[in-house]
């Protein structure tokens, strides 16, 4: 396997204990609202109609201060391995983990938002590592988005979908990996899409949690499964994305609260975990508050609200309606995921669909969620993926 180019520096996150003082300080001092006017404290989904309820809320900001541990995840990132290399001027943060096994084939995964390479610290090693000796190997990827974590943040617009492609196929060929796997979910499905559709001949093929279908197909022949899906995901659009409108037209203007609270962050990530989780009643039913604690102080300690608003002003509806897929594709539709496509409508993108799923539990964060069942579907896609070109 070839070794990274000199371009690749090694990285260690370390945060000073000034600014880890600094949180627990600010979330002391915090200022709360009065409690949301809707249907009290019954347990259920409609609790959060007004958003994040006080006594959640509440109950995450103490135990973030008196009893999450930053330092824990910092030392697991560390032993995985980090690096950063400079791409068209930006610094690029990334995980990398090697695999022991000689027959291991090269992976990225693209994470999106409110998310980040916290979402899939957890199955780095099973995929580089596997217990299970006929299990498929991978050599892992996770960079961070431009603006996200410990990537730069762009101070020029143009930092899209597209560029972030690119920049992609760059850093893999930088690592040796002229020819590699992709996976993707949310903003990472989009990115993992261009990838496929624009440098087919770098990517081997690809899976996803998200597919984008071309702009008006019908729902004649879809199934009522299909139609009920197509009508959701337009409910979501119509209804339930005011962050994202917010975050495509003037991520500066919210991004002064996401920098400058950590309430006002964590409220507004954790807002998204419990709509968007296959869940009842918490986000905390399937993910651990450390885990969403890990992505939502990463954001605060690299100040990257701000940053990391801007891929919606960047790549919002942006993807191009002309674009087709024709490497292997597998692609799985969570049951509780915002944005679920009919396949019949994915194949007029993705030319070559391999495997297809629909998981019978998970939603927007399945690495998070069902991580067990999320390492295997993503094996098995892959190995679909790599037996369609054999």
């Amino acid at each position: 396997m070839p070794r990274p180019t000199g371009d690749v520096e090694a990285f260690e996150a370390h945060a000073s204990d000034a600014d880890l003082d600094d949180l627990r300080a600010r979330l002391a001092a915090a200022r709360l609202p009065e409690a949301e006017t809707v249907h009290g404290s019954a347990p259920g989904r409609r609790r959060w109609e007004q958003g994040v309820p006080l006594a959640d809320l509440v109950d995450v900001v103490d135990y973030w201060r008196t009893g999450y541990d930053w330092r824990s995840f910092e030392e697991h990132i560390n032993r995985i391995g980090q690096f950063r290399t400079t791409i068209d001027g930006l610094r690029i943060h990334f995980l990398h983990r090697r695999s022991a096994r000689a027959d291991a084939t090269p992976l990225i995964l693209t994470h999106g938002w409110p998310g980040s390479i916290a979402e899939f610290t957890d199955v780095v090693e099973e995929l580089a590592d596997p217990e299970d000796a006929g299990a498929p190997a991978f050599h892992v990827v996770v960079p961070s988005l431009p603006g996200f974590g410990y990537s730069d943040k762009p101070a020029t617009t143009g930092w899209g979908t597209e560029k972030i492609a690119a920049a992609w196929v760059e850093l893999m060929g930088r690592l040796g990996y002229a020819k590699f796997l992709a996976h993707g979910g949310d903003w990472g499905g989009v990115i993992t899409t261009v990838l496929a559709g624009r440098f087919p001949a770098h990517v081997l093929g690809i899976h996803s949690t998200l597919a984008q279908a071309p702009p008006g197909l019908t729902t004649d022949g879809l199934t009522a499964v299909e139609r009920e899906w197509t009508e959701e995901t337009r409910d979501f659009w119509l209804h339930r994305a005011a962050y994202a409108k917010q975050q495509a037209t003037r991520p500066q203007t919210i991004g002064y609260s996401l920098v400058d609270s950590p309430v006002g962050l964590l409220a507004w990530i954790l807002d998204k975990f419990a709509e968007w989780s296959d869940t009842e009643d918490s986000p905390f039913e399937r993910i651990s508050r450390d885990r969403i604690l890990d992505d939502v102080t990463l954001y605060w300690l690299t100040g990257t609200g701000a940053s990391a608003a801007r891929i919606y002003y960047e790549s919002h509806n942006s993807l191009d309606p002309g674009l087709r897929v024709d490497v292997p594709s597998a692609i799985s539709m969570y049951p509780r995921d915002i944005e679920k496509c009919p396949r019949p409508w994915a194949r007029e993108r993705y030319r070559r669909i391999v495997r297809w799923r629909s998981p019978e539990a998970g939603g927007h964060f399945p690495s998070l969620e069902v991580p067990g069942h999320f390492v295997t579907d993503l094996r098995e896609g892959l190995a679909a993926v790599l037996a369609a070109d054999r």
